[in-house]
């Protein structure tokens, strides 16, 4: 059995509206100081989601032994029921009382453009959820409240517990010595390219500067796959392209469950990140971040056809 890994960060609901029109034709931009629009969506469904749960859920496709660490609102029953279902511990999920889950309204446009509000409920408590005293072998910091994200890192490296962070759509709450306290105490980070660069201006360093005091660092680049940097050299990780290009929400998280598990089971960074490109492949070819249902062995089949890796 793969060793236990902490998924510190959020779980969420999100719920997506389909208008089959354009936002263009009904906001006026000489209207724009006094809003008032409704849209008619007769598409509409409801997502398991937050970076913690995705996470999870990919690392136990894998059939590794992810423990999320996250907190959520009395909403969340039918959330936990699936994760025990299929075989993923809940133990470090805490539940706060008169709390929603964090949740994501989002609205779509014909032409993919998004209007959204999101509301962190118990996420915003999430620092209360203590990792003090578990066994884990490697944990990784995902997005989640400020203070949250924090609170692990600090819990996590007081424990000796090696660490990936991953700054992710949490980025824009951090300032540039935030991120370098932050970075110290962390083993490795991952980021996409685009996060990689507000990095680098906040912090007034290069990914190469960053990488000299971490085990790795790890940028991910959609289609043209992802850079690792680690013991002073920058390699380029090829991609595996998608069987079909569908939804790219969750292809970062299904990234971070494969480098982990490359990770537990002591593989080299540059063969974690291989595994991390092919399960954001995985992932795109369907829609929503938990509905690609991959056994073990197919992942392994499609492993071995890209890379010429087994699990």
């Amino acid at each position: 059995m793969k060793p236990p890994v902490l998924i510190c960060g959020s779980f969420a609901f999100d719920t997506i509206a389909v208008f089959d029109g354009l936002f263009k034709d009904h906001i006026l931009p000489d209207r724009i100081h006094s809003l008032s629009v409704s849209f008619l969506v007769p598409s509409m469904r409801r997502e398991f989601g937050g970076c913690a749960g995705n996470i999870a859920y990919n690392l136990n496709l894998l059939g590794g032994q992810p423990v999320p660490v996250a907190t959520v609102g009395e909403d969340a029953s039918d959330y936990l029921s699936r994760f025990d279902a299929l075989g993923i511990d809940t133990r470090m999920v805490k539940m706060i009382e008169g709390q929603l889950t964090a949740q994501c309204f989002i609205t779509t446009d014909r032409s993919d453009n998004q209007i959204s509000a999101f509301h962190p409920g118990a996420m915003a408590v999430s620092d209360q959820n203590d990792v003090t005293g578990t066994d884990a072998k490697w944990a990784i910091v995902a997005p989640d409240s400020k203070e949250g994200m924090m609170a692990h890192a600090k819990r996590l490296h007081a424990q000796n517990i090696p660490f990936v962070f991953d700054l992710g759509q949490a980025m824009p709450l951090f300032d540039g010595s935030e991120m370098i306290d932050l970075f110290s105490q962390s083993r490795a980070l991952t980021m996409n390219d685009y996060e990689a660069s507000v990095v680098e201006q906040r912090t007034g360093q290069t990914m190469t500067q960053i990488a000299q005091n971490l085990e790795a660092v790890v940028i991910t680049r959609g289609a043209e796959g992802a850079t690792l940097y680690h013991e002073g050299h920058e390699m380029h990780i090829a991609p595996v392209t998608p069987t079909e290009v569908i939804d790219p929400t969750g292809c970062g998280d299904a990234h971070r469950a494969g480098l982990l598990y490359g990770l537990t089971s002591g593989w080299s960074w540059e063969n974690a990140c291989k595994l991390g490109n092919l399960m954001g492949s995985i992932k795109i070819a369907s829609r929503g971040p938990q509905n690609h249902t991959p056994n073990r062995l197919v992942i392994d089949e499609s492993f071995h056809a890209a890379y010429g890796l087994h699990l």
